[in-house]
């Protein structure tokens, strides 16, 4: 893989869900996004009929309802399948995966693959780029939010329909790189060697968010697993 792993390939993987309980939350849109690094776009998009109600709040956020999942939306294995597949060969040709806040996704993407007994891709294989962690290593003390549409304000990124998976994974792309190319911190890493590096950076951050809630008077556990956590 280039040292340069940011100008590379790279494969942008976003969810929307019923919710942000990851063992119990469906997945009820998915997308795959291949950037070359001409600027070649390759986008696949899967409508999910979850099998259970979408609530109204997740529909507020994703725009995604009951009526169209079970009108248009495919069943949940045969999509997850290919999605699998999918992930499966970028793992296995070292194309970075890049999610944003990639424990969610990722840990999502696990249940669902238990729930409907499909064997999960070659986890310990995957190089995963996560802009969140990389942005809170660099500018760690930046005050405000840091949702994806307001990380990729900060650094010049366009995000084009907010909270489709299709324009989130492609937004996270181009964070990971637009962070890649200005911080040699995490640009010059091999790949294998930021995977290595975020996991080590996530935890270090968890641990001093939950210090903080500790302080506070919050008894606040804080996820130090990264890029998916479960057993």
């Amino acid at each position: 893989m280039d040292e340069r792993w940011f100008e590379g390939p790279l494969l942008g993987f976003d969810t929307e869900t019923t919710g942000v309980i990851v063992a119990n939350d469906r997945i009820v849109q998915a997308a795959l996004v291949t950037v070359e690094p001409d600027g070649g776009r390759r986008d696949r998009v899967w409508l999910i009929d979850p099998g259970v109600p979408i609530p109204p709040g997740a529909s507020r956020v994703h725009g995604i309802t009951d009526a169209q999942v079970r009108e248009s939306g495919a069943a949940p294995e045969g999509a997850l399948r290919e999605i699998t597949a999918e992930l499966s060969a970028a793992i296995e040709a070292e194309v970075p995966l890049v999610l944003f806040r990639a424990g969610f996704d990722l840990t999502m993407l696990s249940h669902e693959l238990d729930r409907h007994g499909i064997e999960q891709p070659d986890w310990g294989k995957a190089a995963v780029v996560d802009p969140a962690v990389l942005d809170k290593r660099v500018d760690r003390y930046r005050k405000g939010k840091r949702t994806l549409g307001v990380t990729a304000r900060h650094y010049g990124v366009p995000l084009e329909d907010a909270h489709s998976a299709a324009g989130d994974a492609a937004a996270t792309v181009a964070l990971a790189r637009a962070i890649g190319g200005r911080y040699p911190e995490v640009g010059s890493l091999g790949v294998r060697g930021l995977h290595e590096s975020q996991v080590r950076w996530h935890a270090e951050d968890a641990a001093s968010l939950e210090a903080y809630f500790k302080r506070s008077g919050r008894a606040e556990r804080v996820e130090r697993r990264w890029p998916l956590a479960r057993d």
